[in-house]
């Protein structure tokens, strides 16, 4: 499976972004899809995450403010993120967990997220 993020960018606290991740390859093997984000010195960590039947899981930090989606039909994942504070700043993941698997193996190159204070 080949993930590619976009949306990523520059946004002033408060203010709002959308963060797109289109699938390609090997789709039909898609059961989980996440949104993942890192900074530099820590680790990734978990944003949000959402199943093939749309339940979703959100660290505790963005709950109520990020929304996590997907489109079946489209291979997607979709993030918006409201009420941006400078800590969420980071580089955005978007990965994929597949039927079978027990972890997240394939993942994107990431789009960087920075919102100014």
């Amino acid at each position: 499976v080949q993930l590619q993020a976009s949306g990523g960018g520059l946004v002033q606290a408060g203010g709002s972004l959308r963060l797109t991740c289109a699938a390609s390859g090997s789709t039909f093997s898609i059961d989980e899809m996440g949104w993942f984000r890192q900074t530099p010195g820590k680790q990734r960590e978990l944003v949000a995450s959402i199943t093939r039947g749309r339940s979703t899981n959100y660290a505790d930090s963005v709950k109520g403010r990020f929304t996590i989606s997907r489109d079946n039909a489209k291979n997607a994942v979709y993030l918006l993120m409201n009420s941006l504070k400078p800590e969420d700043t980071a580089v955005y993941y978007c990965a994929v967990q597949r039927v079978g698997d027990r972890g997240y193996f394939d993942w994107g190159p990431g789009t960087l997220v920075t919102v100014s204070s």
